[in-house]
């Protein structure tokens, strides 16, 4: 058996290692306010970000609101509700006229017809509370 007598094993030697090393030091405020600045850039190592900074490389902060977050989930969730009962009414609405005279499907979609319209106060408030969501705290979030 031949053995490589060049292969010493562990790790490939990188392309383009990192060899020059700075340091600095900061003041407890500044400590402070850098650490909040990494922790708000979501990367997992420092040397990586502050060379990000350095450098000027864009630099990406993204904020994620869970109240917002959770307002939007409960939002879509309602949207998918009011496309149900869409397709619901329709159905509905064939049958009465299918299995019924005319004079009771007409009856039944008057009491249907009254229910459409609540529903339809409960949307216009669904818009307008979501408007008044988006203005205090959403638009809030954005100037910051």
């Amino acid at each position: 058996m031949e053995t490589n007598k060049n292969n010493k094993g562990g790790r490939k030697p990188k392309l383009n290692p990192s060899k020059n090393r700075y340091v600095f030091r900061l003041t407890d405020e500044e400590n402070i306010h850098f650490l909040k600045l990494f922790d708000a850039s979501g990367m997992a190592n420092k040397a990586k970000f502050i060379t990000t900074i350095l450098f000027q490389k864009e630099l990406k902060i993204i904020k994620v609101d869970v109240s917002t977050m959770d307002y939007h989930t409960q939002l879509t969730k309602l949207f998918y509700q009011f496309q149900s009962i869409g397709n619901n009414y329709n159905q509905i609405v064939k049958i009465l006229y299918r299995n019924f005279t005319d004079k009771k499907a007409s009856l039944y979609l008057f009491k249907l017809e009254n229910h459409t319209k609540e529903l339809a106060l409960i949307c216009k408030q669904i818009i307008e509370l979501t408007k008044e969501f988006e203005l205090k705290h959403i638009q809030k979030n954005t100037d910051k």
